[in-house]
Formats: C-alpha cells, sequence, structure tokens
C-alpha cells in the first residue's frame, strides 16, 4: 500500500466542538465527548491518493504508559459503518486531495487528552484532542435523557448557592465558569496532582472511564488537607494571611490561584465554596453536577447516627458532634454498575474535610436513593451522610459533678429544606423527598416506628409538661437593636418556681460557637398551673455588631431549671440577621462586544461609617474572568453608596450579572439580575 503523504490536518475544531457542546472552550483545539463521532480531514500532498477499502490504521493512546491492557491505547482500522460501543472510523473522500475521517470512541473510554495517530509503518501524529464525558449520549454512564437538565447542570456557568436557616433562606449567586480560558486545563490537572495518579499513574488514567472514580478523587483533590488539593479548609475567624471564605464569588480565580501557585492549596474555603470548586471541575469534565443545601446539617463524628451534644452550664459543646446551620454538598448524575439497580442517578459527594474515608478526607459518591432508603453498605461513606440528614439529637448538660444530665432530645431537628437551584430558573428546589420519604407516607412511618419516632409532625407547646420557647420580631436588619422572648408555658396541674437564663451568642453557620452578645439576668419565674410567662432580651447592635461573623449568625438560648425538682427545659434558636440590598440598574439593551454601564445602589443600614466600600462585578461571559472592581471610600450612617460599573459582554444568552459589595464592617452583601445579551 501505498503511503498516504499528508501536507496538513485540519481537526474542524469549530465545527466538532458545537456539534460536541464543547463550543465555549474555544475553537483552538479539538474538545469532543466520548461515544460520539467527530471528523477530521487530511489534506494531501499533490500526487497522493487515497481509495476506499484501503487498508489504514488509527491509534488513540492517553496517559503516561498508554496500554491496550488499560484501555489507555486502542488501534483500530476502517469500517464501512460506525460501531457504538467501541473505537471505530469511516473515511470519505469530499475531494481528490482530501480525506475525511469520521472517529467514534468507545462510550466507556478513560476521559484525557488524547494523541491520534495514523499507522502507517511508522505513526504520523494527526493531532490531539481531549476526550470528555458525554451526557448526550445513551452508552455513556453520565447520560441525562433531559435536555433542560442537561443544560443546567452540564452547561450552565452561573448558579445560586443558598446559605442561611430554613426560615431565613440566603441565596449566593456564584460564577461556576467552566468554559473559561485555560478552565479544562486546570481541571484536569487537579485530576493529575492526586495521589491515585502520584501513586500509579497508568491505572489512574484507566481508572478515569469511571465517573464513580473521577468524582471521588475530586471529593479528595477539591480540599487540601492530605494532598495537593485546591483549598484549605478555615473556620477559625482569621483570615488575615489568606483570602475570608466569604470572598469568593466565583471557582475560577480559585482554581487559576491553584494552578499558578504550583498547585499548593489556595487559603481558604468553606463548605459552599468547596462545593462550589467541585461542581465547576465536574461539568468541565462532562459530569452533571449540582450543589444541594442541607439546613441543620448533622456532623456525626462517631458513626453511631445520633449527635449527642454536652454542654456546660454557659451552653458551651463539650462534645465532637455538632449540628451546622447549613452545609453544602454536590451531586453527580450517573450510573452505579458497581451497585444494585435502582441506585443510579444523583450521587452525593462532598469535599468538605470532616472526616476520613480509606485513610484519606474524601466522601462519596453515594447514591441520594441509598440514604432514602437507609441502605448504610452501599459504596461510598453512606452512615456519614445518612447522619446528616436523618440523625437523632440527643442533648445533655454537664454539671459541676461531672453528671450528665439529659435535657432534650430531637428526631425532626436534623435534615431540613434540603435545597438546589431548579432548572431553568432562578427558583429554589427542594429536594428533601429524595433523602427522605414524604411525610405521613406509610414507608416515613414504618422507618420511624422502628426508631420509636411517634411524634415526628407535632410538636406542640400544649403537650402536658414544662415548655420553653423562643419566639422572634420580624425585623431583624443588621445594625439595628430588636427584642427576642423567651415564652414559658406550664402545662401541669402544679404551680413552678423557676430560674431562667435568657442569653445570645455569635455563631458560624458551621455551629461554632463566638462570643456573647446578649444576656438577661438570672429570671426568678412563679408560673401558676396552666398559664404562661415571658422574657424579653434587647440584642444591641452596640454588643452583637463586634461579636457576629460574616454569617451574620446568633444564636438564642433560653435555659430552664425547675427549682424543686432539678429538671432541665431547654430552647435554642439560631437567627440571621437581614442584609441590605443592592439595587441594579441597567440602562437600555446588552449586546456582545458593546460596553455596557449598569448603576448599583446600597444602602448603609449601621448606625455607624463604612470605610473602604468597594463594589465588585462578576459574571460568566461578562468579563475577561477577572471581576470589574469600583471602590467608592467611605460612607456614613444610613447613608446611600452609588456606583457605576462599566464591562463588555463576551457572549450572548441569558447572563447572571452579580454584584458584591465589601466594606470593614458589612461584607458578604450580594445582589444579581439576570441579563438577555443580545448579538
Amino acid at each position: 500500500m501505498a503511503l498516504l503523504e499528508i501536507d496538513r490536518v485540519d481537526l474542524a475544531c469549530a465545527v466538532n466542538n458545537a456539534e460536541h457542546h464543547t463550543e465555549l472552550n474555544g475553537a483552538t483545539r479539538l474538545i469532543v465527548r466520548r461515544g460520539q463521532p467527530f471528523t477530521i480531514n487530511l489534506h494531501l500532498q499533490p500526487g497522493t491518493h487515497f481509495h476506499q477499502g484501503t487498508n489504514i490504521n488509527l491509534i488513540a493512546t492517553t496517559g503516561p504508559e498508554p496500554s491496550e491492557d488499560a484501555d489507555t491505547a486502542v488501534k483500530f482500522g476502517l469500517s464501512k459503518f460506525m460501531s457504538k460501543t467501541r473505537w471505530s472510523a469511516t473515511a470519505a473522500l469530499p475531494s481528490e486531495n482530501t480525506v475525511s475521517l469520521t472517529v467514534c470512541s468507545n462510550p466507556n473510554a478513560p476521559i484525557g487528552l488524547y494523541q491520534l495517530t495514523l499507522d502507517q509503518g511508522s505513526g504520523v501524529s494527526l493531532g490531539q484532542f481531549v476526550l470528555l464525558f458525554n451526557p448526550w449520549c445513551t452508552r455513556d454512564s453520565v447520560y441525562l435523557a433531559n435536555e433542560a437538565e442537561r443544560q443546567e447542570y452540564v452547561l450552565s456557568q452561573d448558579g445560586l448557592i443558598y446559605r442561611g436557616k430554613p426560615k431565613r433562606i440566603t441565596v449566593l449567586p456564584w460564577t461556576f465558569g467552566q468554559f473559561e480560558p485555560d478552565m479544562l486545563d486546570i481541571c484536569l490537572t487537579v485530576l493529575s496532582k492526586s495521589l491515585q495518579h502520584l501513586q500509579n499513574p497508568a491505572q489512574d488514567c484507566s481508572d478515569r472511564r469511571s465517573p464513580v472514580y473521577v468524582t471521588r478523587v475530586l471529593s479528595a483533590m477539591i480540599n487540601s488537607q492530605d494532598d495537593k488539593g485546591v483549598l484549605v479548609g478555615n473556620w477559625s475567624g482569621k483570615y488575615e494571611d489568606g483570602v475570608r471564605p466569604t470572598a469568593w464569588k466565583d471557582s475560577c480565580s480559585i482554581l487559576r490561584q491553584w494552578y499558578h501557585q504550583d498547585c499548593i492549596g489556595v487559603e481558604y474555603g468553606q463548605c459552599w465554596v468547596f462545593s462550589a470548586v467541585a461542581c465547576t471541575v465536574s461539568r468541565a469534565l462532562g459530569i452533571p453536577c449540582r450543589v444541594v443545601t442541607n439546613y441543620e446539617s448533622a456532623h456525626d463524628t462517631n458513626s453511631n447516627l445520633l449527635v449527642e451534644c454536652y454542654y456546660d452550664e454557659f451552653a458551651e459543646n463539650l462534645g465532637d458532634d455538632s449540628i451546622w446551620n447549613f452545609h453544602v454538598w454536590v451531586e453527580s448524575w450517573m450510573t452505579r454498575p458497581d451497585l444494585k439497580l435502582s441506585y443510579e442517578g444523583w450521587q452525593a459527594s462532598d469535599s468538605t474535610p470532616q472526616e476520613t474515608s480509606d485513610g484519606i478526607y474524601c466522601c462519596g459518591p453515594v447514591p441520594v436513593r441509598a440514604i432514602k432508603e437507609g441502605d448504610l453498605t452501599v459504596k461510598y461513606d453512606a452512615p456519614f451522610v445518612y447522619a446528616e440528614v436523618n440523625a437523632d439529637v440527643v442533648e445533655y448538660v454537664t454539671l459541676r459533678d461531672g453528671r450528665h444530665v439529659k435535657i432534650d432530645s430531637s428526631t425532626t431537628e436534623v435534615g431540613q429544606c434540603i435545597s438546589t437551584k431548579a432548572v431553568g430558573n432562578d427558583e429554589r428546589e427542594d429536594i428533601t423527598h429524595l433523602y427522605k420519604y414524604p411525610e405521613g407516607s406509610e414507608e416515613e412511618r414504618l422507618v420511624f416506628e422502628k426508631a420509636n419516632h411517634q411524634n415526628r409532625l407535632i410538636q406542640n407547646e400544649e403537650d402536658p409538661g414544662v415548655h420553653v420557647k423562643i419566639k422572634l420580631t420580624p425585623d431583624m436588619m443588621v445594625g439595628t437593636d430588636f427584642d427576642v422572648y423567651a415564652r414559658v408555658k406550664n402545662n401541669t396541674d402544679a404551680p413552678k418556681n423557676c430560674h431562667l437564663m435568657f442569653y445570645a451568642q455569635a455563631v458560624s453557620y458551621n455551629g461554632k460557637l463566638g462570643e456573647t452578645c446578649g444576656l438577661t439576668e438570672l429570671t426568678e419565674m412563679n408560673v401558676k398551673p396552666t398559664e404562661g410567662d415571658k422574657a424579653t432580651l434587647r440584642l444591641k447592635y452596640s454588643e452583637y455588631g463586634k461579636a457576629i461573623t460574616q454569617d451574620r449568625m446568633i444564636k438564642l438560648v433560653a435555659l430552664l431549671v425547675d427549682i424543686e425538682t432539678k429538671e432541665f427545659y431547654k430552647a435554642t434558636k439560631t437567627i440571621m440577621l437581614d442584609s441590605p440590598s443592592i439595587t441594579i440598574t441597567v440602562p437600555g439593551e446588552a449586546n456582545v462586544g458593546q460596553p455596557l454601564v449598569v448603576t448599583v445602589l446600597l444602602v448603609n443600614p449601621l448606625p455607624e461609617a463604612l470605610e473602604n466600600c468597594v463594589f465588585s462585578l462578576h459574571g460568566a461571559n461578562l468579563t475577561d474572568g477577572a471581576p470589574i472592581i469600583k471602590e467608592v471610600g467611605a460612607v456614613g450612617p444610613e447613608e446611600i453608596t452609588t456606583a457605576e460599573l462599566e464591562f463588555t459582554p463576551k457572549a450572548s444568552g441569558i447572563r447572571k450579572l452579580v454584584i458584591d459589595f465589601h466594606s470593614d464592617k458589612l461584607s458578604n452583601i450580594q445582589g444579581y439580575r439576570n441579563l438577555v445579551i443580545g448579538e
């Protein structure tokens, strides 16, 4: 056979990338998805001819030690028809000196950077391409049938992350930016810096055929606890030597910083930051992914499915178990051939370093369905995730003589309002039903009867006994003074003489308590049978303003002691102070390549001046990857500050414009709106 003398190779990047939904990565390199054909053109030198039926072979390789046994090297010839289950290729002759080769990869091939070679005695390089998971391919293990969901969970570059409390859910706009320049290469580097790759590069590249494997690697690599991972966790409140977790608004700046500082962990992250970066990397690699928030999330350190809280008389938690006001992880969509049927679909994984799994800090992926069914034997880390959403809570007071007195228990506190962004709009979707059976269903009754949970729905203070509850006022804007109340009800037939301690402490979202910022004197109450009483606690900005963190959360504790029987009754409630809103005004139409000026406005709610005030603007395809910053200096008490920010949209479509405000005394303030960008 005469050798093919090739003048040049056209990888047709623009056409192929568009067909493979990777055009937002650009058209300078070939990026395709597995199990889907792509076509390249070989332009032959004059006098060279190719005839149908010519026996030529192609070789595709990936990884440092390509091997046919490991599926990281494959040799295949031309066929009449394309195969849907293995590497294959067909040829066409659009002109005398041009050969069009259409190549289709195995839908189970390892993802990564490939070299394509024409084998005709000596190998002739045809170029490189990146192979990704393919949610559009029915034979790929990440196949997602719904196009709107593919647009949301694979292609959308921005989203919303939920924080706060169940009754005061707040929204953080986030730019995932998986198609931003250099992001794909950085995401592939995350895989190549893993412990698995460093220990056995050839096996790691072979195992990348499995999204289960890749997701587990990512859950370890997004944190830097025991490897060269991306983010360093910090919940201390001290961030002077790094970036405070609440300052991040996008994944790209974090990943770029990690990459350009020789893959040393970026300081600092907390759960929503870990999860957002994991979502970016997953989507970049083609795995459908979404960010999920669980409210009243349990951290069970001893794997007994109980959160056991031991408090001293000042309500300081002496134990290791805790309940986070909220915790954020990700879900990734895939089949689970390693598990029994019905466990395909959403898989929960968590990059926040809490507990080790197989000796390293990672968690998941575990089927959400397994959590719902209480099947704790499946891989990976089912008991830990089950406890996060379903653990029972038992609270004790540790007396000075060392005795533990049980003061409260709950079967309903943990796992509330599990939330993710809805598909195609900015609404919140409650997915609690995916983790737990519906309230009142036969399945739920069976589960909770077995665990002696007869009173899941009823928490009624008219039940017999003594009850203490905390009530709030509707207006709790940061910067204002306001009252909260502890109400005591005596539903017995005897009078009760009680002592009430009612106080407030600053708290972080992960349950870590700070300084006391409000306290009533020890109040003695003489409550008649079937009657009640209340105590008022005034929360003053002059006190809580110095104690609260950027989370703007305060934990209220009411501790009631029956003087005669020495019985304890306790009520707690965590409040999140309201923050001011940012008003965004966009004049006229927005079009690609045309500068646009937006006006932003914010009212300082504090009774003191704000210094070093800064607005920043960011959003996928709206800037060049870095936020646009406008310093506005100082703002007086209760004064209005405005700024104009100019940017030039880079791509058409619906884009999320996000504005962030930061100052010395008030930060972590966001506003956003969707823009329709014209061509």
